[in-house]
């Protein structure tokens, strides 16, 4: 099954065949990702790479995708020069990181998305992920957010040679 990511006003919705989700998006909103940190989830069809999941905080998600848990001093590099960047990481790390282990619960629940992946661009942009939503659905650093009953439902549906689409 094929998802697709639309803008509605200040937030998306994601279609995961029939269902319509709510979803959050970047502060600088869908379109042409053209560096690292610059707010914008990305324009494109990105395949699902790997789940993560906090096994303290959620029993073992239902998927076909390969699948891993988040242990605490997982983390994600963000370091345009750095060889490992856009790849997860023991933490610490010689580089800057993200941390994948997060009180906030955000990333209880992460997709992997094929972003800046193969092969890797320096400075292109990083960790475009489908994670857990801010109950606010405020805006992300360039990922989708959805709620997480929401998102257990994405993750039981997706397949490996499935797709996301992002449209502007």
């Amino acid at each position: 099954m094929d998802l697709i990511v639309r803008r509605m006003g200040a937030e998306a919705i994601l279609h995961c065949g029939d269902d319509r989700f709510r979803a959050a998006i970047g502060v600088g909103g869908i379109g042409v990702k053209r560096s690292e940190g610059d707010g914008v989830t990305p324009i494109g069809v990105f395949p699902p790479r790997l789940v993560l999941y906090r096994a303290d905080r959620l029993a073992c998600p239902i998927t076909t995708l390969p699948l891993a848990k988040i242990e605490a001093d997982d983390g994600w590099c963000d370091a345009p020069l750095d060889p490992l960047y856009n790849r997860r990481v023991k933490r610490p790390y010689g580089a800057s990181t993200e941390a994948l282990w997060r009180d906030d619960r955000l990333y209880d629940l992460i997709v992997i998305l094929g972003f800046n992946d193969a092969p890797v661009v320096p400075g292109a942009g990083s960790a475009i992920f489908l994670h857990v939503a801010q109950p606010d659905f405020g805006h992300t650093a360039g990922c989708i957010a959805l709620a997480l009953d929401d998102l257990v439902k994405v993750v039981s549906a997706l397949a490996p040679d499935d797709s996301i689409t992002i449209m502007p």
